[in-house]
This record gives C-alpha cells, sequence and structure tokens, in this order.
C-alpha cells in the first residue's frame, strides 16, 4: 500500500518510501496475517534461508550446501525454542496450520529484528495452538519490541503493555488494557455499547 500522506520515521530515518528489504536490513520485520514460508521446503531451509541474510550468502544459490553448515547449530536453537524440531525435514506445506505459524515466526525471529511487526497472528490458529503462540510471542518481545495488529482481546489483554485503538484511521484511545476496556468509546466501537 502507498502511502498517501504524512511521514513514517523508523531510529530517526525517513522510510516513507522505502523497500520492505530495506527497511528488514534497518531492523524493522514484519510477519503476515496468511502464513509467508517457502511452502516446497523443509523447516530447516525455510529458517537456513533467514539465517543466510546475516551470512551475505543470501542470494549465492549455487555454492555447495555445505557451506551453510555452519547455521545448523543455530537452526537447532531456532526449531527448539519453536518446538519445530521434530518437522525439520517436514515439507512446510505438510504442516498443520499451527505449526506453519510457528514456522513463519521462527523465520521473522532468525532474522533478527529489533522490532517486530505482526498482523494478526492468532488468526485462523485453533484454540489449541493459540496459547503456544502466544508464548512464543512473549519470549520474542522479551528482548525486542513487538507491535501487533490483533482483535482477540483474550490476546491483546494477555501479551500488551500499551493498546492503541484505531476507529477508522484516528487513535480513538490509547492505554493499558484495564484503561481500554472500559473506554465508554470503545465500547461503542467496537462492541455497539452505547455510553452509560
Amino acid at each position: 500500500m502507498q502511502v498517501t500522506s504524512g511521514r513514517i520515521s523508523y531510529n530517526g530515518k525517513d522510510i516513507t518510501g522505502a523497500r520492505p528489504a530495506a527497511i528488514a536490513r534497518m531492523g524493522m520485520v514484519r510477519s503476515f496475517q496468511i502464513s509467508a514460508v517457502f511452502p516446497h521446503l523443509t523447516v530447516r531451509e525455510n529458517i537456513r534461508i533467514a539465517l543466510q541474510r546475516a551470512t551475505g550468502l543470501s542470494y549465492r544459490f549455487w555454492r555447495d550446501e555445505s557451506a551453510l553448515d555452519h547455521l545448523d547449530g543455530r537452526i537447532l536453537e531456532i526449531t527448539d525454542a519453536f518446538k519445530l524440531e521434530p518437522f525439520l525435514d517436514t515439507a512446510a506445506t505438510a504442516l498443520p496450520y499451527g505449526l506453519k505459524r510457528a514456522l513463519e515466526l521462527a523465520t521473522t525471529m532468525a532474522l533478527d529484528p529489533e522490532l517486530l511487526l505482526l498482523d494478526e497472528p492468532m488468526a485462523g490458529l485453533a484454540q489449541s495452538d493459540i496459547a503456544r503462540v502466544i508464548e512464543l510471542i512473549r519470549q520474542a518481545a522479551a528482548s525486542r519490541t513487538v507491535v501487533m495488529v490483533e482483535h482477540n482481546l483474550p490476546v491483546v489483554a494477555e501479551l500488551s503493555d500499551v493498546i492503541t485503538v484505531l476507529a477508522r484511521g484516528r487513535v480513538l484511545a490509547e492505554g493499558p488494557y484495564s484503561q481500554i476496556s472500559k473506554d465508554p468509546r470503545v465500547l461503542e466501537a467496537y462492541i455497539g455499547k452505547a455510553h452509560g
């Protein structure tokens, strides 16, 4: 989507017209509402591609695979953290949806971002997968800033320090969940409850 007005700054730099790859190299990485992994590559290969970025070998696919053996330890650390180790050699397309989401988060975290943008990470997840993804996001947020768009209110309540509620492109309210959940403007806009 093209910016229609205003400016976007990140770490004091204007990134308004910057390409996504350039923004990612600056430390801001995003995940999408629809899983964005390489479906016909294995879990190991998906994570290895993300890790390759830091090696400078990202686009040198003609090199022998053994040139990337030094990444194996980090791949195992990441798959262990995301409970994906049993699926290392499974093609992403064969994973259940919840594990695909975990793989997407794992590849995103392999990029070691400073700022992680998550677009509805709980979308389409079974209830049994939500608790696991919440814990993965909590782990990610321990060492970086996470900005998340999410409509699952219990998830928002559990994970968020500061909540910004938008309505028609404008900030309607901002603050902790305890304050936001009682704001009459928020209740009217999202639940349809009239001011009391």
